[in-house]
């Protein structure tokens, strides 16, 4: 049999010169995907792919199957009240997209289908929904709809009652709209076509062509975005301008659609701050005053300057308050200690207050849909790395809790007593203590032998909490253990945690997750030889520098939309989203973080050395992580690696950042990760290596 020959991809020399330093780009001109030369290699690298893994597209249908299995087809979400009537979105056997329905005022009611996302998806390869928003009066609808998956909806009205979608076509916004109180006039946020920052709020009014739609608010500080919300009481429509760092919120009564949009309170670099809005008062949550953890402050309406905020809560050395949900007698507090969420109740007249209790060492538990502002019951959602989630109703009266639902495990081979979670903590090269959430099968023996894989993020301050994945067992019950890392630059022990791995200490971040890496060989969790990597978008570009610095850790890595050209992109301003990732990864126009980000972006330091068998996936339509930085990536890396392990490229012609659009149509996508490093752990039987 003779071998696949890997494609080889032109050179053409592209200088990039900064700030007097020279570097030779010789596949930028991958950047066109109008280019038809550009889409032929990028074909030739999806055949390579497939024929080098055609003996595992057996083993695929057979995850597929078993993970579908596991998924509960005929599905529906606990149905909620807002406004009078009962909501809920379900699914139908056999179908990819969600229905959205409700009922007036009691189950009972006839359903009233609102959008049936399977008939809308039909002759689309990619269909997705944005936010359905209803209008106070219940009778109109406004909704998103993407058909590329770059995030890019089209906005539209349907009339509730009649079923009719009205002419209208919003394009080039995020997907969601507002409502004021008049039922009649809509705020929405619009992208730049280019760059695709949301930058522009405008004003609709029912009836009216879209041309003349009311340019509200244009944020012009290119390292902003903005968006537009409804406050919880109705009362306020509120613009926030948002970066990495600062905020600021402009606030307009909803009875008064067409006043004039007032400053909350000022930006200044550095300070963040979000509010909510009860009685006559706000309640901020900011970390002004270097409140490192976040407080919460309370300002009367009508003087909401921050010389006029009050402390209402303090801040906190070693617990970060994340956000505040408000009910009529109640608030609760979502608040994150030792890397572990806690929600806490109290009542506004202070004559009670405590936390909900949760026994596990490793769990996330997290605020649910509550829109009702009169009303003692506080719905919250809780899972474990071995216990699938639930939707708990607790009345914050009696303090009694009803699991109105349990994620249904399929298949009847589940049992959540078979499977075994902890924390453990490696010690970083530093001495700080990184923890790392672990979870395999009770049968599966630890030593050298184990495979294991390792996940992680780490950028953003976004935390990946420990959670249950029905997916996941496919791996558990062939005896992998998973392991997710808490690296530096998420949030997960605070927000200094943040702080410490981003900009000039962004390398705290593959360091720690390369020290993670050590701590499982050496305490005999796995070995080289059984140990994997996964990670995505800015996980991504963790796998990029890891593979760069530590190859020899790893049997295999999977890198999906990886963001691995950090210095090109972010000097790049066209590019979308860039300016307003200054603030994470530093402006390379700057020289500092030029020579800083250079040190260990993954596309700049490929170097000729072996590497791990690698899967690298993208999608050709991604906004958020452009399709040619890891065909660049693939490109260079074929040129210098020095070894035979494997590396494919598998690229989604059709979809973006979030790969594949349909419900069960996604789950494609991870039996290829699976196979790849079942493969490669020699765990998929001769008899389906076809």
């Amino acid at each position: 049999m003779i071998e696949p020959i890997a494609p080889i991809a032109k050179k053409i020399v592209k200088e990039l010169v900064k700030h007097e330093d020279v570097r030779i780009d010789n596949y930028y001109w991958l950047n066109d995907r109008d280019n038809e030369e550009v889409i032929e290699y990028l074909n030739k690298e999806n055949a390579y792919y497939n024929t080098l893994t055609k003996h595992t597209k057996g083993f695929q249908e057979e995850l597929f199957t078993e993970m579908k299995s596991r998924i509960k087809e005929d599905d529906s979400s606990v149905p909620y009240k807002n406004n009078g009537y009962w909501y809920v979105t379900r699914f139908e056997t056999g179908k990819e997209y969600p229905i959205y329905a409700r009922h007036k005022e009691s189950l009972d009611a006839p359903e009233e289908i609102m959008f049936n996302g399977n008939v809308m998806a039909e002759g689309h390869d990619y269909f997705k929904i944005g936010g359905i928003s209803i209008s106070p009066d219940n009778n109109l609808a406004i909704f998103g709809v993407d058909t590329v998956s770059r995030r890019q909806y089209i906005l539209r009205i349907k009339n509730l009652n009649t079923g009719e979608v009205y002419s209208d076509k919003i394009e080039d916004t995020t997907g969601g709209a507002v409502w004021a109180n008049d039922n009649k006039t809509i705020f929405y946020t619009k992208k730049d076509s280019i760059t695709l920052r949301s930058d522009k709020i405008y004003k609709h009014k029912i009836g009216t062509a879209t041309e003349e739609d009311s340019l509200i608010f244009h944020e012009k500080d290119d390292t902003y975005g903005a968006a537009v919300y409804k406050t919880k009481s109705k009362k306020y429509i509120a613009i926030i301008s948002y970066s990495t760092l600062t905020t600021e919120i402009q606030i307009l009564n909803a009875n008064d659609p067409d006043g004039k949009f007032t400053i909350f309170s000022p930006r200044v670099r550095g300070v963040e701050y979000s509010i909510s809005h009860y009685e006559d008062s706000f309640y901020v949550l900011t970390n002004k005053d270097k409140a490192l953890n976040f407080k919460l402050m309370k300002v009367k309406e009508g003087a909401t300057f921050s010389e006029n905020w009050e402390e209402f809560i303090p801040h906190r050395e070693n617990v970060l308050l994340e956000d505040i949900d408000i009910f009529k007698d109640y608030y609760v507090l979502s608040e994150r200690e030792n890397g572990l969420n806690t929600l806490k109740i109290v009542r506004w007249d202070a004559t009670d207050a405590y936390y909900l209790p949760f026994n596990s060492e490793t769990y996330t538990c997290y605020v649910g849909t509550n829109p009702d502002y009169d009303t003692n019951i506080f719905r919250y959602g809780y899972n474990s790395m071995t216990t699938p989630s639930s939707v708990i109703d607790f009345n914050m009266d009696t303090k009694e809790k009803t699991i109105k639902k349990e994620q249904e495990v399929l298949g009847g081979e589940f049992k959540k007593e078979n499977y075994t979670s902890k924390r453990v903590w490696a010690t970083a090269r530093d001495g700080v203590k990184v923890p790392m959430s672990i979870v395999y099968h009770k049968d599966t023996e630890i030593n050298k032998d184990t495979p294991v894989l390792q996940y992680a993020y780490g950028s953003y301050g976004s935390t990946i909490d420990p959670y249950f994945s029905t997916i996941r067992l496919s791996l558990l019950d062939r005896g992998f253990v998973y392991v997710i890392a808490h690296v530096r630059g998420g949030e997960y022990l605070g927000r200094q945690w943040y702080e410490d791995g981003k900009l000039l200490k962004k390398k705290n971040t593959f360091t720690d997750f390369v020290d993670c890496s050590k701590f499982l060989i050496e305490n005999n969790y796995t070995s080289a030889e059984h140990l994997y990597a996964m990670g995505g978008s800015a996980g991504g570009l963790l796998m990029g520098v890891v593979v760069n610095i530590a190859p020899e850790l790893y049997n295999g890595v999977i890198a999906s939309v990886p963001f691995v050209d950090v210095i090109t992109t972010m000097l790049d301003d066209s590019i979308p989203l860039t300016t307003g990732e200054y603030d994470e990864w530093g402006n390379p126009n700057e020289k500092e973080y030029y020579e800083y980000m250079k040190s260990y972006s993954p596309y700049d330091m490929v170097v000729e050395q072996e590497y791990p068998n690698m899967l690298v996936i993208t999608g050709l339509h991604d906004s958020q992580v452009q399709y040619f930085e890891p065909a660049k990536w693939v490109a260079k890396l074929r040129e210098y690696k020095k070894d035979d392990n494997i590396l494919v490229f598998d690229i989604n012609m059709e979809a973006g950042h979030g790969g594949a659009s349909g419900r069960f149509e996604s789950l494609r996508e991870v039996t290829k990760e699976y196979a790849f490093i079942l493969d490669l752990e020699g765990k998929i039987p001769l008899s389906q290596k076809k």
